[in-house]
Order: C-alpha cells, then structure tokens, then sequence
C-alpha cells in the first residue's frame, strides 16, 4: 500500500520510541500528527520533520485527559483530513523502583492512568469515525513486563498488563469492522525510561528500534492485518513466518502461546 498523503497520529511523539516512529512514518510519506504534553519538544520534533520533507503538526495533549484527547484529535482532522493510522505510544513508569507497598500510591496511580487510561481514551477518540469509515488501524504499544511479575516497577507491568486485555477486546469488537489493532512490543530499546530502569550499560540486551519503526511501518501499509488482536514482539518473532500461520493461530490461542514463550530468565523486554 502506498502511504503517501496518508495520515497517522503517534501520541508520546516528542521523544523515545515515539519520535522514532513518527518520523519513520514521515519518511514513507504519511502525513504526521505529534501528540505530547511538553510544546517545546513538539516543536523540536516539529523542525525535524520540516528538515526531513515530512508534513506534519503538533497537537498539545495529556491522554489522560478526556477533553484534550478529543480536542486533539478533532484538531488533526480538521488539518489533515481521516485518520488512518493511530499510533498510542505515550506511556510512563514509576518515578523510583519499589516494592508495591513501598511505592508511592499517587504515583503509581499515574502509570496506570498514562498506560491504560491514555490508551483507552485514544481509542475511544478515534475509533467511532474509523468505523463508522470501515477502515483505519490502532497500534498499542507493547511490553513483555506485562507478561511477567514485576517487584520493582509493579504500576508498569500492571498497566502494561491491562494492555494486552485492552488489545483483545478491541479487537474482538473491531472484528468485520475494516479496522485493524494490533499491540507490537518494541522490545528493551535504549531510551531515557529504559535507562533509568535498568541502568545504561552496554552489556544490556538492547534491541535496535529500527525493528520498531518497520513494524510500525508494516502495519501501517496493512501488511499485518492477518494478526489483527494479536501481541507480536517486533524484534525476537519472525512476522513473515506468523503471517504466513496466522490462519492456523485462534486468536484465544494467541495470549497463551506468548505467555508460554517467555521463561523467567528470558532478556528485561
């Protein structure tokens, strides 16, 4: 599928995995919409994409925010027309590692807000136009940490967790719709949240956010629609192969199959 002219909107684009993919997305011709809370590094984003050749605005927004989600996205429809590709990337951690009893209770209440409730909200903003279109895609962002316990980051692994059931049933509504969701997880690539929780040494098994981006790109471009519901990891499974078994997975079948690939001593992703 050709992208050009194409538009998406990849929320938590001012840094990390989601500037990445932002501009990844740029690159194949889409049409860019920026979501963040801190205008300043929108408009960093911003003068990368014009240096780039990539359309795009900046839409000021706290996803866990009703109104200015639904604001946001007005405000990008009104400018680049449907969406067709959203991107729901924002997220956070605790701000400290603790053991869930000694974590800070307001705190750890916003992850789980920015991670669920932001994810949630996005979909509800979107969704109702894309269906009512019969076309579009979601992408949820990923984390094997939801598959795992977590002591010291428990408000992450929860909400992220919580994620992966937001996934299933969205998609389980979405099915015969035209639209597609997918959650990808990116993996353990080098950000400042992932420095921060698992330190910066290079001894880390980082994976290349590259994989990410043409995940996201793939997607995009409707070459993953067959693993509509599904959680595939953008750099350890083989997409090809599942496509070309995704007519043999059920898709109740699909949570467990990854729960069952993971050991405990399998890499922090």
């Amino acid at each position: 599928m050709d992208l050009h002219g194409q538009v998406a909107l990849v929320t938590g684009a001012g840094r990390g995995i989601g500037r990445d993919i932002a501009l990844g997305l740029g690159a194949e011709g889409m049409r860019v919409a920026l979501l963040g809370r801190d205008e300043a590094t929108l408009d960093a984003r911003l003068a990368e994409c014009a240096a780039l050749g990539v359309e795009a605005m900046t839409v000021h927004a706290d996803v866990t925010n009703e109104d200015q989600v639904r604001a946001a996205v007005g405000n990008v429809e009104r400018h680049f027309g449907p969406l067709d590709l959203v991107v729901s990337n924002a997220g956070r951690r605790e701000s400290a590692p603790a053991a869930p009893w000694e974590a800070d209770p307001d705190d750890w209440w916003q992850t789980i807000e920015t991670n669920l409730r932001g994810p949630f909200l996005v979909a509800h903003a979107v969704l109702p136009g894309m269906t009512r279109r019969g076309r579009g895609r979601l992408l949820l962002m990923g984390s094997g940490m939801g598959l795992r316990p977590q002591p010291l980051w428990s408000a992450y692994g929860v909400s992220k967790a919580a994620n992966s059931r937001l996934t299933d049933s969205l998609a389980a509504a979405l099915e015969g719709s035209g639209v597609t969701v997918l959650e990808i997880s990116p993996g353990l690539v080098r950000t400042d949240m992932t420095e921060m929780m698992w330190g910066s040494a290079d001894e880390q098994p980082w994976n290349d956010v590259r994989l990410m981006v043409l995940a996201a790109v793939r997607f995009a471009a409707g070459d993953l629609d067959a693993l509509h519901g599904r959680f595939v990891h953008a750099a350890r499974d083989d997409l090809d192969a599942l496509l070309a078994r995704s007519h043999d997975i059920v898709r109740e079948d699909a949570r467990t199959l990854r729960l069952r690939s993971y050991a405990p001593d399998d890499p922090l992703d």
